[in-house]
């Protein structure tokens, strides 16, 4: 037992160092940053930042076109650093899943978080090597909200399971035992006389899920095309987007350049960016507060509430963004929030689907041996 929870310890790690990754790289891409170290996975040639004289001329001989800059190198290195601390650990969790005895243990998530942070090491090499590619700078945001949103149901799933070992077999009559039914994250029973879960309700999880995600897509290819601040106004824009919206700004192939810091998009082309970012965040708000409405009977007032408190403060931030133009403490909380509303909506989406109305009282929960809700 105590072997297992050693191994669910080491996800909640992971996990927490998977988020301090994603705002490190959300970091260290807002204060220029990305090619802070213009090579991989080193930085101009040595395992730190060259500091010493010695080094910085050694440095600048062999990246005549990449001047030293300290702390931007520090930060791009220290998120390396922290990055490949968390390929680690992940690799661990594999290695864990698959040797021993397994005691139920699922192998399916953590042999796909191993995948997923190999392909993230990639990404993040080409996003150097590519000279800050949007398609690949976005794709590497991607591949760390996925990274985290794995890691968050391997800890749900395996805190279940562990909890599930330590807890001692009790006897329960056979009425009992048809009727209860546990939801599949934290134990939450649908109450009594509260309806069954809709199949209107499940697509608008899922359409919610999905405009969410295709949102943080959206996020992150406005800030790969520096488009973040070409609208200071609200509530879509001050200039004419409309007549000037051009759809090949989100062609994926950006045009041929030597390096994409700073952009290579026209003004017209940043402001459709820009504008559909905006419009984006009005569905997914609409979206959002439908299901936490349709939820609020079903899964009970918690659930709802956390998902309209998640959005609004994702909103204000937002907001904050654009009339404060974008200041760093905000764009990362802002990026960050964006990975909370995530996990929500991926908590909410299993809830919904795997959630079955309870017909047992509070009383007979409590005389068959289960915990009542009381």
């Amino acid at each position: 037992m105590e072997t297992e929870k050693r191994y669910l310890g080491l996800i909640y790690g992971a996990l927490l160092l998977a988020v301090v990754v994603v705002g490190l790289g959300a970091f260290t891409r807002l204060t220029e940053a990305g090619l802070g170290c213009p090579d991989w996975p080193g930085c101009y040639g040595f395992l730190t930042v060259p500091v010493s004289p010695e080094k910085v001329e050694q440095a600048t001989q062999a990246f005549p076109n990449a001047p030293v800059e300290v702390h931007k190198a520090w930060n791009e290195m220290i998120h390396r650093y922290v990055a490949g601390t968390l390929g680690l650990v992940i690799a661990a969790i594999a290695l864990f899943a698959w040797r021993g005895k397994r005691n139920g243990r699922g192998r399916v998530l953590p042999t796909a978080l191993l995948g997923v942070v190999i392909f993230q090491a990639a990404l993040g090499m080409w996003t150097v090597t590519m000279n800050l590619m949007p398609i690949v700078v976005m794709a590497h945001l991607l591949g760390g909200f996925t990274t985290v949103t794995l890691l968050f149901l391997l800890a749900v799933l395996e805190r279940r399971r562990v909890n599930n070992l330590a807890r001692e077999p009790v006897t329960i009559s056979p009425e009992s035992s048809n009727n209860a039914n546990i939801a599949t994250m934290d134990s939450v029973d649908l109450e009594p006389g509260k309806p069954s879960l809709s199949g209107k309700l499940k697509m608008l999880t899922v359409t919610a899920l999905v405009a969410v995600i295709m949102q943080i897509a959206l996020g992150g290819w406005t800030s790969a095309n520096y488009a973040a601040v070409v609208c200071t106004q609200l509530p879509i824009c001050e200039v004419d987007w409309v007549s000037g919206y051009d759809s090949a700004a989100f062609d994926p192939i950006s045009p041929t350049s030597e390096t994409y810091q700073y952009g290579v998009l026209g003004f017209e082309q940043r402001v459709t960016i820009h504008a559909t970012h905006r419009i984006g965040a009005i569905v997914v708000t609409l979206l959002v507060l439908l299901l936490a409405m349709g939820i609020r009977r079903p899964l009970g007032n918690t659930s709802a509430l956390l998902l309209v408190g998640v959005l609004l403060l994702q909103i204000s931030l937002g907001i904050t963004n654009i009339v404060a133009l974008l200041p760093l403490s905000v764009a990362v909380a802002h990026n960050l929030c964006g990975l909370l509303l995530l996990l929500v909506m991926v908590r909410t989406t299993v809830l919904v689907f795997f959630a079955q109305p309870s017909s047992v009282s509070q009383t007979s929960l409590g005389k068959s041996g289960r915990l009542s809700h009381g």
